[in-house]
């Protein structure tokens, strides 16, 4: 039997779906993130903004030690210490949301992590081998483990589960 999740925050409400996964397994064979939600969550990514008004969907323990900011988005509490990020305006322009994630890529990969899989799985792995573009201008730019070289950038890819700290 899978289990059932239903979504009621301030961007989604009485949205259902089903975990048809064991939490963190079979992921498609093209999708090898380094870093969990909960990791990201903790070295700071979104200005802390993302997630404040739907953690009752997600495991407790990604919130424990997660660097949000309710108010507002704070660049300060990114890894890097600043913005890398686009507005929900521009990702909804560009196509990039899907009406299941309307809070875009991170909220997919949530959920699949969690264990969803869905139509828009494709779509999105896709989106994230596209970012290996941005690892190899840092490795080709950076000396390894110079965390201050292209931080924006390394922002970026800490958004989409690649660890850009090690590189």
């Amino acid at each position: 039997m899978f289990k059932k999740i239903i979504v009621n925050d301030l961007m989604q409400q009485g949205y259902t779906y089903f975990l048809t996964e064991p939490e963190g397994e079979n992921f498609d064979p093209r999708f090898k993130p380094d870093l969990t939600p909960k990791q990201m969550l903790e070295m700071g990514v979104f200005g802390g903004k993302y997630m404040t008004d739907c953690q009752n969907e997600f495991p407790k323990n990604w919130f424990t030690k997660a660097k949000l900011c309710h108010e507002f988005h704070d660049p300060k509490i990114n890894f890097f210490g600043l913005n890398a990020s686009q507005s929900l305006t521009i990702w909804q322009k560009k196509g990039w949301i899907n009406s299941n994630d309307p809070r875009g890529w991170f909220q997919w990969y949530c959920r699949y992590y969690l264990g969803r899989r869905d139509e828009d799985d494709d779509r999105q792995i896709k989106r994230w081998i596209a970012m290996k573009r941005h690892v190899s201008q840092v490795k080709k730019y950076c000396p390894v483990g110079e965390k201050l070289c292209r931080p924006k950038q390394r922002q970026a890819l800490l958004h989409w589960a690649y660890n850009s700290v090690v590189l």
